[in-house]
């Protein structure tokens, strides 16, 4: 590893447009899984100038029979979820507003020969969604064990979307964007080299006083969530550098969904193995995997076994056993890579159920409406609270200790 060099993340607000995709996604998510537990969903989203278009393959008792018909009601309440999603992020312009944009439902029925592969039958367990290899990761850069590039830009954007909202800030509209560039020195942050936010504002905040003021409170934001050692007089500040940004979100540019997935994981700090998380139920190892991997990499670095851990899974479509597991400490680690992977593999099957679709799901109780929360700002890093984002616990740190003693 590296120890002295420059790193960069970004991360994009919840008005970003691809981001108004991904929510709106797991909202339809959520509320098919309020309705069915088990129901299966693949949501696409495309946002642009006042249009929502709904796409993708769906089943769930209460909610679409086989033959596409819908079960009473459920339509309306899609269209209700979609226009209260963005209603809530914040959009009543005229080129993208909640009650008056255009919505187009074009979901449709799950294909059978998908659910043949997945379902479980009397003579096999469920199987993986979809062939593909997940990432998870974690490091001892900041307290919620995550790359601190990332969880700076995340932390920035949804303070200032927090002060839109309450009105501390009301000349901020809702798309925004941010990078944290950080110089790091013997493998750790010692200094931000450059911090870039760029911000949807209303009319005026472009120029003269306004704009000073626009640029004053960004600053703020950032003072009040770096760490004081981090910013020096030679930190440097891009806002709004190509000057006006009144026409954003997407009335500016067109949103889909799945198209953030650095930003939904570690800000480019540790590989992805590609597949997006948003308007995926948890039979897609997509979306399940990766939680499970950030859950297992996680409670290694919090049980101090390495300072940064990388593990990777692999699965077959059909299939319910992993194909691989892989784990890497980056030379961090204070045992072998490979009796690490011995005890995850234990400690998984102990704890979880083993690492099935089935097991991850059980285990982390993923099979609940949890996820329109993990559509903006990171899906990791966040607090582990009540249902929500059960793949942050540290609740396997002293079973790993022990697995490795």
């Amino acid at each position: 590893m590296r120890s002295d060099f420059l790193f960069t993340s970004e991360s994009v607000s919840e008005g970003h447009p691809d981001k108004v995709s991904d929510q709106i996604s797991d909202a339809i998510v959520d509320l098919f899984l309020s309705k069915d537990p088990h129901a299966r969903v693949a949501c696409e989203t495309l946002t642009t100038t006042q249009k929502v278009v709904l796409a993708g393959e769906i089943r769930g008792e209460g909610i679409m029979d086989t033959e596409g018909n819908w079960a009473p009601g459920v339509e309306q309440e899609i269209e209700d979820t979609v226009r209260g999603v963005v209603r809530e992020i914040g959009y009543e312009q005229d080129g993208f507003h909640w009650e008056t944009l255009d919505f187009s439902n074009n979901l449709h029925p799950q294909s059978a020969h998908i659910a043949q592969g997945v379902d479980a039958g009397a003579d096999k367990d469920e199987g993986a969604g979809d062939q593909g290899i997940m990432f998870g990761f974690a490091c001892d850069e900041t307290p919620d064990l995550m790359p601190a590039t990332l969880d700076y830009s995340h932390k920035i954007l949804e303070r200032m979307a927090a002060d839109r909202k309450s009105g501390k800030a009301a000349f901020l509209e809702p798309d925004a964007k941010s990078q944290v560039t950080l110089r790091f020195a013997g493998g750790k942050p010692a200094a931000a080299t450059a911090i870039v936010v760029s911000t949807q504002h209303a009319k005026g905040y472009d120029e003269g006083a306004k704009e000073a003021e626009l640029h004053n409170y960004v600053r703020g934001v950032v003072a009040d969530v770096l760490p004081r050692e981090l910013l020096t007089n030679e930190t440097v500040y891009h806002i709004n550098p190509t000057g006006s940004f009144e026409i954003g979100g997407p009335d500016g540019d067109a949103g889909l969904t799945g198209r953030k997935i650095i930003v939904d994981t570690y800000g480019g700090a540790a590989p992805h193995g590609g597949g997006a998380f948003s308007g995926k139920d948890p039979t897609k190892v997509d979306r399940s995997a990766a939680y499970v991997t950030r859950y297992l990499a996680k409670n290694v670095v919090a049980a101090g076994l390495a300072r940064r851990c990388t593990i990777q899974i692999a699965y077959a479509i059909g299939v319910s056993q992993p194909l691989s597991l892989y784990v890497d400490t980056h030379s961090t680690g204070t045992v072998a890579d490979e009796k690490l992977e011995e005890a995850i593999k234990a400690v998984a099957a102990e704890k979880l159920g083993g690492l099935t679709p089935r097991g991850i799901r059980e285990g982390l109780g993923l099979n609940k409406p949890i996820y329109r929360k993990t559509a903006a700002y990171g899906h990791f890093g966040r607090k582990a609270s009540g249902d929500d984002f059960p793949w942050e616990k540290t609740d396997l740190v002293d079973a790993l200790k022990a697995a490795t003693s």
